[in-house]
């Protein structure tokens, strides 16, 4: 592989340097050419028009873009001829897609086959379902048509409920900016704070870039805050209070703090009580709360639980009147990884309705967000239920709730009739059930007995075939 990129490198640099050799012997031949051209066909000197000089030029350009930098589409990435692995964009890398949402979006954007026969074998019965839902939204049923500034107001409802199932708190759909991915948010946030070099916002080192190329570009200044690699990425409020300080003696006024957790590109997930001082802190020194959240889903260690910082603030008895809080989340990470679709949100609280209104003009300069992405945010927010819920709602039925892996075992309580049968044929319940169910509707379950439950237990039962994964089912005398 290192003998592969290396080879690639040279042979780039070789054909950089053999058309630099064309372009030099073109530009003498042609040179050549031009001063051997007789006087009498050339113009005079005097009658030529002066040289202009070019309409733009670099140093002509805005400064605040010349200082901005991007390094993860930088110089050295610019001139790569080879697998992008510098920047998380897992489907360039063979990931597939998540079946369910293309299946939804595909239905949204041609929902004219929605009425077909065959569609009913061709996708599954859920996308066809949240097709519907999300089609019924949508003014005229057109993906094609600009949106509310804001996006979709359905699927904003949607997004708000998702919020409010996983925090546990309230959520406004009007405090929803469907954007194209959390990037063009992080611009419409640092536009709207900073309003000279004087303006700081404190960031995180080490650092996603997007936050310094973006304070550069709208003419902000960095305020860097380290973390601490010998304990984790650990983030100390002591260190950022003595950042704060350090720009307040220079003369900047600090607007805001910029928190990314888990942490990009230092992948720590912080503790409650780690957030908590974060909010107070912010609470207290009168800071914007700038939450990258866009990998809540990759939280790989059991010790360690996202919790938002809105859920947090909250749990501290904090609402919209205490804290300002803008909480970004994107389609392109968690296991999702639609980074092409470009869909994500902002959810933007503790602001009053002057600076909300500022916020939505600023939005609406951009008429809307894609409705790809739009419609993706609202199925990343709201994914389809597991079985656990199927199984709940059915009579004679219980399944605890998964935690992990890729199974559940729920408990079917089978009547005393069922049982009586299964004994007259000598043969278990589990068996009985399974051979009955596959003479009635073509169903194949394996009988889940060698799975092991205890003796004083009922028999257990294996569903092969079911959507997605392996589910084992057991069964109990009524």
């Amino acid at each position: 592989m290192r003998r592969f990129v290396i080879g690639r490198g040279r042979n780039f640099l070789n054909r950089s340097h053999q058309q630099n050799l064309l372009s030099s012997s073109s530009s003498h031949c042609q040179s050549r050419f031009l001063s051997s051209t007789s006087v009498i066909d050339s113009p005079s000197s005097s009658s030529m028009a002066p040289t202009s000089s070019p309409a733009i030029t670099v140093d002509s350009l805005n400064p605040k873009v010349l200082k901005c930098e991007y390094a993860v589409r930088g110089e050295i990435v610019s001139i790569a001829q080879i697998l992008y692995c510098n920047i998380g964009n897992p489907q360039s890398l063979g990931q597939q897609p998540i079946t369910f949402f293309r299946e939804v979006l595909a239905l949204c954007d041609h929902p004219s086959i929605l009425d077909r026969s065959e569609t009913q074998g061709l996708f599954s019965a859920d996308s066809i379902e949240r097709a519907w839902q999300i089609l019924d939204q949508i003014p005229g049923r057109a993906t094609g048509a600009y949106s509310h500034s804001q996006g979709i107001k359905g699927l904003r409802d949607t997004i708000a409920a998702g919020i409010e199932a996983r925090d546990g708190f309230p959520a406004d759909p009007n405090d929803i900016f469907l954007t194209d991915g959390a990037s063009p948010a992080v611009h419409m946030m640092m536009q709207l704070l900073i309003r000279s070099e004087n303006d700081g916002i404190l960031c995180p080192i080490p650092q996603y870039p997007l936050y310094s190329a973006s304070i550069a570009l709208h003419g902000g200044t960095l305020v860097p805050y380290y973390l601490d690699e010998a304990t984790g990425w650990g983030l100390e409020t002591s260190e950022v209070k003595k950042q704060l300080e350090a720009a307040k003696a220079k003369g900047i006024t600090v607007r805001a703090l910029v928190v990314i957790n888990p942490g990009n590109p230092t992948g720590q997930v912080l503790a409650e009580e780690n957030q908590r001082a974060i909010v107070e802190f912010c609470k207290k020194e009168g800071l914007v709360l700038l939450a990258d959240e866009v990998y809540q889903e990759n939280v790989y260690v059991p010790e360690k639980k996202f919790h938002s910082f809105k859920k947090v603030s909250r749990s501290m008895g904090y609402g919209e009147k205490d804290i300002s809080l803008v909480s970004f989340q994107s389609v392109s990470k968690g296991y999702y990884g639609e980074c092409g679709k470009r869909g994500g949100y902002m959810e933007v609280t503790g602001f009053s309705a002057e600076v909300r209104e500022q916020i939505y003009k600023v939005a609406s300069v951009n008429l809307c967000s894609n409705i790809s992405g739009q419609i993706l945010a609202s199925l990343v927010m709201s994914p389809p239920k597991t079985l656990e819920d199927a199984f709940n709602s059915l009579e004679g039925i219980t399944c605890n709730k998964a935690e992990g892996a890729m199974y559940l075992f729920p408990r079917i309580q089978l009547p005393e009739k069922a049982i009586k049968a299964a004994e007259a044929e000598k043969t278990v319940p589990d068996a009985f059930y399974c051979r009955r169910l596959l003479n009635a509707t073509g169903i194949v379950l394996v009988p889940g007995s060698g799975f092991g439950q205890v003796s004083d237990r009922s028999p257990a039962l294996g569903i092969l075939g079911a959507p997605y994964c392996l589910k084992r089912t057991r069964f109990q005398r009524l």
